[in-house]
């Protein structure tokens, strides 16, 4: 009757209302701040979310450990663009596309020999070859990598860097490369998991390794 159910209710309630009381108004997304009113309508803010920000980077004035926006939008560029090279690399090597010759000849290792997917191909690659690889991504990220604060976030080529006059199409083209990056960086995640659980990368419901 009503009486049960109003007691249901009420234990509900009581439940509910001490977790509410410990929710701190940092956690909520702010819609009124001047930070969240300036990035409607910038790159990267696109439907459906729109600007989203439940932890409240665009939080003004900035305060130490957060970083100035700038910065989390040419993160968030340059970890998108590693996540679609990294997506396309697990899809081709899966494919069983190689490199011709030898990834190492003291070791008599081929590029044909190292098997497809994140974590196996990861565990082939000898250490020698990783630090190569370090070595090349720093002189990236100092040298060439590095945004020139007079530019654009994201914009690390030079004269022959392909870059739009008409407003309208280059929003639309760095929209398209912020979203790919953002679902590469979940598809990559993705593929990362199924490798961890021991099925396929691509096809998880195909069959174990």
């Amino acid at each position: 009757g009503w009486g049960r159910a109003h007691r249901l209710i009420f234990a509900m309630l009581s439940i509910v209302a001490p977790t509410l009381a410990f929710q701190g108004p940092t956690l909520m997304p702010s819609r009124s701040s001047g930070a969240s009113m300036r990035a409607e309508g910038e790159i990267g803010v696109t439907p459906p979310l729109g600007v989203y920000d439940p932890l409240g980077l665009l939080a003004t004035p900035v305060t130490y450990p957060r970083r100035d926006y700038r910065r989390y939008v040419e993160l968030e560029i340059k970890h998108g663009r590693i996540a679609m090279l990294a997506t396309v690399g697990v899809i081709t090597t899966e494919a069983g596309f190689r490199w011709p010759g030898y990834l190492s000849k003291s070791l008599d290792l081929k590029f044909a020999d190292v098997p497809g997917g994140c974590f196996d191909s990861y565990n082939a690659v000898p250490a020698l070859g990783w630090l190569q690889i370090v070595l090349f991504v720093v002189f990236l990220e100092l040298g060439f990598g590095a945004t020139d604060p007079n530019k654009e976030p994201g914009d690390i080529g030079g004269p022959s860097w392909v870059r739009y006059s008409d407003p309208e199409t280059k929003m639309r083209k760095l929209n398209i490369e912020r979203n790919n990056g953002r679902a590469a960086m979940m598809g990559i995640l993705g593929m990362m998991t199924h490798n961890a659980l021991g099925v396929d990368a691509l096809f998880p419901i195909v069959g174990g390794n």
